[in-house]
């Protein structure tokens, strides 16, 4: 058996960014990953550092987004430095392409309300007609009708994130099991015991950042953590030479050369199948956005399931039945890798989710309507 100062069940983005911040923080970490062949967003997502998109009637989930986004650069210089993996940040910004009237009335809408609710933090964009987008992004198409850019955005490798993530864990003293599906936590207030993968570890902090497993193991906790799957299809064409740096939401260029496109949203329980419709969708906008997309080869095609509350936010919560043990679950596990480290892990060292993160805790669902 190890003993250790923390136990987190869970791998991927989420789970490996609380292991690092742990770590980071001098505790001795032992993580629990379930393995290559789980249900894993981190190995299918898009990579994106975003914030243009986020928070359009919830400011406290914006300012969330934003701060993670401002210390995404200390954060990925730090990575880099400690492990040597460069995971491709740039924070060069995202120019969001409207093909129609329709979808450029409801991007705007929503850069007004995300401005109106920002109050003293603020939040610039640029409105762009199609001759703007096309000076800053070469290339665009004429059904482009208008566009949106905001300078608070970036993107990585998602791949070399969570490598580099789990490379930092283990360069600070932190174990990591690997094919390691838990499925039974012994709790008790301030101690749990994990056994999976031929391992034991006891610990008096335990974190579950098991994603989608999270929602069946959290009862044995005390924690009620909701969550649902929303599959999303993406397409990945061959290399070429570098064309694009910044992110137009559905469309990035890698550091490799490949540009990938997305993305579907689809309620498809656990299926990870890809589907010739919705891949169609996503080729067809793709190439309605930047032309030159039709020349080049599709190389790769996959789906992957997003980890989504029922509001969509995310969830942060200790149990109040077994101090110690904590939730943390988000689609946005990229976007808040660098909160995740920075703050969340900090908060999780000091045994309590502090006040400004109350509104994300799981007791929001459970609110009983006024009669």
């Amino acid at each position: 058996m190890v003993a250790c100062d923390a136990i987190v069940v869970g791998g991927g983005i989420v789970g490996g960014s609380i292991a690092f911040g742990l770590a980071r923080a001098g505790l001795k970490v032992v993580v629990f990953d379930e393995g290559d062949d789980a249900v894993r967003a981190s190995r299918a997502n898009f990579g994106l550092v975003a914030v243009q998109m986020k928070g359009a009637g919830n400011p406290d989930y914006h300012r969330w987004t934003r701060r993670s986004a401002d210390l995404w650069v200390d954060f990925a210089a730090e990575l880099e430095e400690r492990t040597g993996i460069d995971i491709g940040f740039g924070r060069q910004g995202c120019a969001f392409a409207c093909t129609s009237e329709e979808e450029w009335s409801l991007k705007v809408q929503q850069l007004e309300q995300i401005r109106a609710e920002a109050g003293s933090l603020g939040f610039d964009y640029q409105l762009l007609d199609n001759a703007e987008m096309a000076d800053l992004i070469p290339g665009i198409g004429p059904k482009v009708v208008a566009g949106a850019y905001t300078d608070y955005d970036g993107h990585c490798s998602p791949l070399y994130l969570l490598r580099s993530l789990h490379r930092a864990t283990l360069g600070l003293g932190g174990q990591y099991v690997s094919n390691a599906r838990v499925d039974r936590i012994e709790a008790a207030p301030n101690r749990f015991t994990v056994k999976a993968g031929g391992a034991t570890a006891t610990a008096p902090k335990l974190v579950l950042g098991a994603g989608l497993g999270s929602t069946a193991l959290g009862p044995q906790l005390g924690l009620d953590v909701p969550l649902r799957p929303q599959r999303g299809q993406l397409l990945i064409t061959e290399r070429v030479r570098p064309m694009m740096t910044l992110h137009m939401g559905r469309i990035r260029q890698t550091a490799e050369g490949c540009f990938m496109l997305g993305t579907s949203n689809e309620d498809a329980g656990f299926d990870l199948g890809t589907s010739t419709g919705a891949l169609g969708a996503v080729a067809q906008r793709a190439v309605d956005t930047l032309p030159y997309l039709a020349r080049l080869r599709i190389v790769r095609a996959w789906a992957g399931l997003r980890i989504m509350s029922p509001d969509d936010y995310p969830v942060y919560d200790q149990s109040p039945r077994f101090p110690g043990a904590f939730a943390v679950a988000c689609h946005s596990g990229v976007t808040l890798a660098a909160v995740h480290v920075l703050r969340v892990a900090r908060h999780i060292v000091a045994g309590r989710i502090p006040a400004e993160l109350a509104c994300f805790s799981s007791r929001r669902f459970n609110v009983q309507a006024a009669a």
